[in-house]
């Protein structure tokens, strides 16, 4: 029996009572779920949130192919015969982030808004416009600089992919499951990232001896998109029950958690996102010869490993964080970023790319776990700070809708690393010729957000390290 049918038959009156719970209505449209019931969440619950878990994250990680498809075409641009300057080159890889940073805020209020299943459907569809308007606008060196950067902007629609996405899926699973399932939709969007660097170099070159054919870089992949957005449309389901509301995500704002997590969030997966964008560019520039190279052969598609790993690491840090507490995860993420950032201003004198690759490939690792932690610590804190002074039945109720809230703000504010990460390397080798000024500054930063996290959540006798988080 389909799991959209309302089962009436069961063992007993308790089995059929929990049955009759769920009702599917025109439009996909769900009443009666309740993941904490785990009579129903390991009967019908699972298998309809596995089914809108996976296309779920099909259809964000085409928004992530969407999302970093300039870091690697702003590369390829003086090759094609594009006279743009390198700070143009940089605002080209930058802007997206700053475009899909802006766009989460508002995508975060349209799954109460349309439903999930229906505003995934939009989402996807949305994603033509960029993939179409960066063939239109690459096939041409003589496009101006201003059409170009439009271009760019829009494929930030892809990056606020992410906010509805993970508010949705967060409505499905019951409280001890969210750490995992959200891990895997945001790592299986993340892999977008590493799935566009590795295809797009690959896919220009083909039957292109003497030059490059930019606009398959963004064509390749609208048959996906109008493929996504008919699996969402078929198998998707919008819950009754999740509603978002003005004064929840006012309560959210008004949290000062809040914003202590987006500025751990900024250092997470600000830095996963802003080197995902900009490692390409860091290859080209760092390692003129070995970019030449690598441009003509697409061998530059190797930057595509630093996203991949650090995607991959993603679910593992949101299950560990599950086990051991998202803070500790968070802090050990930080330390280790800081380290490795240091070891990369250290050796680049060497002027040895494998161990740049091997440091950056490091560096993303330890992105992907602190994402995974520091995302798994938001219901907690939440779920945390509803329980002063409130009775048990209001805090389940509250907390959930403002940490869903929560969870979309802290990813908006932290995408916007996306766009400084670029923008201080572009600052840095303006004024010094390197990059070096840059990596220094990304050390202190992650210095200070250890301390940060560690005072707010570690802290021996803080409500936070008392409460797990």
């Amino acid at each position: 029996m389909s799991v959209d049918q309302i089962r009436t038959t069961g063992a007993g009156r308790a089995g059929a009572e929990a049955d009759s719970r769920l009702q599917i209505r025109p439009g996909r449209w769900v009443d009666g779920w309740d993941p904490e019931d785990k009579d129903f969440w390991e009967t019908e619950g699972r298998p309809i949130a596995r089914t809108n878990l996976n296309w779920s994250i099909f259809c964000e990680f085409l928004g992530f192919v969407v999302w970093q498809l300039w870091s690697i075409m702003a590369v390829q641009l003086p090759a094609a015969g594009f006279d743009f300057t390198n700070s143009q080159i940089f605002w080209l890889i930058s802007i997206p982030s700053l475009v899909g940073a802006t766009l989460r805020i508002p995508y975060t209020f349209m799954v109460p808004k349309f439903g999930g299943r229906n505003w995934t459907v939009i989402s996807a569809l949305l994603l033509l416009v960029p993939s179409i308007g960066l063939a239109a606008c690459v096939a041409n060196p003589e496009t101006p600089f201003g059409l170009m950067l439009l271009m760019a902007g829009l494929a930030g629609l892809g990056g606020g992919n992410f906010a509805s996405s993970m508010a949705n899926i967060t409505y499905f699973y019951p409280a001890a499951e969210k750490g995992y399932a959200l891990g895997l939709n945001a790592a299986g969007g993340n892999l977008g990232a590493a799935v566009a660097q590795l295809v797009v170099p690959l896919v220009i070159t083909l039957g292109a001896a003497a030059s490059l054919n930019l606009p398959l870089g963004g064509l390749i992949w609208v048959p996906l998109i109008l493929l996504a957005a008919w699996g969402a449309r078929k198998y998707m389901h919008n819950l009754s029950h999740a509603k978002g509301d003005a004064a929840g995500s006012v309560a959210a704002l008004r949290e000062p958690h809040l914003w202590i997590m987006a500025l751990l969030y900024i250092g997470t997966f600000g830095s996963f996102i802003g080197f995902s964008g900009v490692f390409p560019k860091l290859i080209h520039d760092v390692f003129p010869g070995f970019s030449s190279f690598a441009v003509g052969s697409a061998a530059l598609s190797l930057a595509f490993l630093g996203p991949l790993v650090g995607s991959l690491a993603r679910p593992l840090g949101g299950k560990l964080a599950d086990r051991f507490g998202g803070a500790r995860m968070t802090v050990a993420s930080f330390a280790t970023m800081a380290l490795i950032a240091l070891a990369v201003v250290w050796t680049l004198p060497l002027a040895n790319f494998w161990l740049f690759l091997l440091l950056f490939l490091a560096l993303f690792t330890a992105s992907g776990f602190g994402n995974g932690a520091t995302y798994r610590m938001i219901p907690r804190i939440f779920a945390i700070r509803g329980r002063t002074g409130t009775t048990r039945s209001s805090v389940d109720v509250g907390s959930e809708r403002k940490a869903a809230a929560a969870l979309g703000l802290v990813s908006a504010i932290g995408a916007y690393g996306g766009f400084l990460i670029p923008q201080v390397l572009n600052a840095s080798n303006t004024a010094t010729g390197s990059y070096t000024g840059a990596f220094y500054g990304f050390v202190a930063a992650y210095a200070v957000m250890l301390a940060v996290a560690w005072f707010c959540y570690l802290r021996p006798g803080s409500e936070m390290a008392r409460g797990g988080v």
